[in-house]
């Protein structure tokens, strides 16, 4: 799964500088609980940090003065980070959030000092007593922003500007082309790699590249708003991701694909507050309104189109139904999932082959 690779020296002093100041704390009863957030970003990014930390200030309008919330900016993900969570286990917060893939080693290490705190991650596969790992199912409104892009593409040719070649993001690849061929078998989705979670100007240049290409409608597994602005740029259609970027392009905007990690840190607080914590990983998706497709454009989808993108949210809100349920096939037609069939969570979490659609091979 991921994440994040943005390794600066500005993010190292940072780092430095929010362990002597957290740049948010709530002013609460002294004796409430503590919950701390570590961000690799900025909340700025309008991409992964700003939606964790929307979650946060969810959690912060929820539970008030009944919790005491820290929030780090711009830790790295390296051995700086083991500091930063040594640091809010010391200082007796009683919850510790580690927001970004590359910390699990690091966190994991502090949570075996600490085993009367409980350490959350996000995206990551480890597990201790008082370690448990969170993730929201991205790919799910991947799909139907896939569907939308189906209805509204004229050269049958998408773009999709990826980030890093992990299972998570080749999940994120296939379920929009599987959308956009549930509703037109013609389409072929182009994917640039850009070996980045967050690089504007790489992500502008991969959009640019792709709409040379032919394509006219963009998705994105990056973090800032570049796709979406480019796309405003050269008159085509393009999808938020992580939170509503309409703003950065709205002509341009088809709609965004949403995390709502909020749903699940009020969840998680709750239950370590009443003592039913427990360490199970967790997945949500659209049946727990953790990830939807939002702020659809009603003026560039057509109506039948808004149609299919809300009965295929209805039929994955009902747990029915997923994306990767069979017949799927693989780029040269061997059928990869049965009729009847569908990819369990391990076989999603290592998922390294592109369905039939994508144009290229997956980088070694």
């Amino acid at each position: 799964m991921k994440r994040r690779n943005l390794l600066t020296a500005f993010a190292w002093g940072a780092a430095s500088l929010a362990l002597a100041a957290p740049l948010a704390q709530t002013a609460q009863a002294a004796d409430a609980p503590g919950v701390a957030f570590v961000y690799l970003g900025n909340p700025g990014d309008a991409g992964w940090t700003y939606a964790h930390d929307q979650g946060s200030k969810e959690a912060e309008a929820k539970f008030g003065n009944k919790i005491k919330i820290t929030r780090i900016e711009n830790v790295p993900e390296s051995a700086d980070s083991e500091r930063v969570f040594r640091d809010l286990a010391n200082k007796g917060n009683k919850i510790i959030i580690g927001s970004s893939f590359g910390y699990q080693d690091f966190e994991l290490k502090v949570a075996k000092d600490f085993p009367d705190t409980v350490f959350l991650h996000a995206t990551g596969y480890k597990k201790a007593p008082n370690f448990g790992t969170y993730d929201v199912r991205m790919y799910q409104g991947a799909y139907l922003a896939g569907v939308a892009a189906g209805y509204v593409t004229k050269t049958n040719t998408l773009g999709f500007v990826a980030s890093v070649p992990i299972p998570e993001v080749v999940r994120n690849i296939n379920a929009y082309t599987l959308g956009a061929r549930s509703v037109n078998p013609k389409i072929h989705t182009k994917v640039i790699w850009i070996n980045s979670w967050f690089d504007p100007g790489k992500e502008k240049q991969a959009a640019e590249t792709l709409i040379g290409q032919g394509a006219d409608v963009l998705l994105q597994n990056t973090d800032s708003s570049a796709t979406l602005a480019t796309a405003s740029e050269k008159h085509v259609h393009a999808f938020g991701w992580d939170s509503d970027m309409k703003k950065f392009g709205p002509d341009a905007h088809l709609g965004s694909v949403v995390a709502h990690w909020g749903v699940y840190y009020n969840a998680a607080i709750q239950q370590v507050l009443d003592g039913k914590w427990k360490n199970d990983p967790v997945w949500w998706g659209i049946p727990q309104k953790a990830v939807n497709l939002e702020d659809l454009n009603t003026s560039a989808i057509p109506a039948d189109a808004m149609k299919q993108v809300a009965a295929k949210r209805d039929e994955l809100a009902g747990g029915k139904w997923d994306v990767f349920t069979g017949p799927i096939k693989d780029q040269s037609g061997t059928v990869k999932v049965p009729a009847g069939k569908t990819l369990t969570d391990p076989e999603l979490q290592r998922l390294n082959w592109y369905v039939e659609g994508v144009d290229g091979s997956l980088p070694k």
